[in-house]
């Protein structure tokens, strides 16, 4: 749904519109002057006349990304920026129209400033997805004429996805974004608008019981490995914290180096010690891969 400003915005974007539009179209010989005094000489006068006589391009481009629910002031201001952007980057010597140089500012401020504002959830962050955004309606509509029919089939998201060089999930997600706006989480639902919005999404964390029973498992296994560890030797116990029970856990060539034996000597050793533990922690649980369980 588009912005509607009151009554005194409407009123001064109107003035600032005529006025634009009664700035006098420049010639290119006498836009090309301009352009080098700026350039050439830090001319604010020439600067200021050059602006003013492209205000109307501003005005012209803005006014085509109205539908997207923003104020037209505030696209018209972004339109703006890029034009004294346009201004200050522009090369006389190329011998371009500086309207057609202008545009390309203009449109990517005011894109800019769409995808900023358009919803609190960034929308496009890529060049491809900020094609995809801005394009999609369009094309969109064009599919939908061709066929007469309402709604993108698969094999119409696949071609514009292939068109603007974007995968078909994004296509799918941004379909979504711009067929509904945001919505706050306290938005009253409900046949008597008696719950809130919040109320209906889903939790996928563990409950307080869950997390309960999750903590008392951990100690009971923490308290079976730690007895089972007490049937190691102090070596035995050593390879097994260094190998299992550390966050940098050491590899065998060097714990063969710690204790004077040989690498193949410390696998074997470890290997045993696993055994051993195994027979444990099998007399403290019948399912000894519960130690281990999420």
């Amino acid at each position: 749904m588009a912005h509607i400003d009151d009554v005194t915005t409407q009123r001064s974007n109107s003035t600032f519109v005529r006025s634009a539009m009664n700035e006098p179209l420049l010639e290119k010989s006498h836009e090309l002057a301009l352009a080098r005094r700026w350039r050439e000489q830090d001319d604010q006068k020439a600067l200021h006349e050059l602006v003013r006589s492209y205000t109307r391009l501003v005005i012209s481009i803005a006014n085509k990304y109205k539908n997207y629910g923003l104020p037209i002031g505030d696209l018209i201001q972004e339109g703006n920026i890029g034009l004294m952007e346009a201004a200050k980057r522009f090369e006389p010597a190329r011998d371009l129209r500086f309207s057609t140089y202008a545009m390309w500012w203009i449109r990517s401020c005011i894109q800019d400033y769409i995808l900023r504002n358009w919803s609190i959830v960034r929308t496009g962050t890529t060049s491809a997805q900020k094609s995809l955004f801005f394009n999609l309606r369009r094309l969109r509509a064009k599919i939908e004429g061709k066929n007469g029919q309402s709604g993108l089939s698969e094999q119409d998201r696949v071609e514009i996805a292939n068109n603007l060089g974007v995968g078909l999930r994004d296509v799918k997600d941004m379909e979504i974004r711009l067929s509904s706006g945001d919505q706050s989480l306290n938005t009253p639902v409900g046949e008597e608008g008696d719950m809130e919005l919040m109320g209906l999404l889903p939790d996928d964390r563990p409950n307080p019981e869950d997390i309960v029973m999750g903590y008392r498992d951990s100690k009971t296994r923490s308290q079976w490995l730690s007895q089972a560890l007490q049937t190691l030797s102090d070596r035995e116990q050593f390879i097994i914290r260094e190998r299992h029970l550390s966050y940098d856990p050491v590899t065998l060539e060097d714990l063969g180096k710690d204790l004077g034996i040989s690498k193949e000597r410390v696998r074997q050793l470890e290997s045993r010690a696993m055994d051993k533990l195994k027979v444990s922690l099998s007399a403290q649980s019948p399912d000894i891969s519960a130690l281990f369980a999420a």
